[in-house]
């Protein structure tokens, strides 16, 4: 199990890439959340097996919007969360 800490910039806001995040988080079992950040970026939170991890970093690579585009992903390893399900925060 791995946690990353990620944070996207490009046109990522106004877009639907949260709903679409979080339905292709939903949809390969990630853990974690997403959230808009008032410079315009966008903040996810996402635990997994590596294999799945991997899938899930390379679909918000290339935009899980198909409205958004990702110009860059900045990706940390973090220590892992306790949580369940994958959230939109406000």
């Amino acid at each position: 199990m791995k946690t990353v800490y990620m944070n996207a910039s490009g046109r990522v806001q106004g877009v639907g890439f949260r709903y679409s995040t979080k339905l292709l988080a939903d949809q390969t079992k990630i853990i974690g959340w997403v959230k808009n950040e008032t410079n315009g970026s966008v903040s996810i939170v996402a635990q997994a097996d590596d294999d799945r991890l991997d899938k899930f970093i390379e679909a918000i690579r290339a935009s899980p919007s198909p409205s958004g585009r990702v110009t860059k992903l900045v990706i940390k390893q973090i220590p892992p969360i306790n949580q369940n399900g994958f959230i939109v925060k406000y």
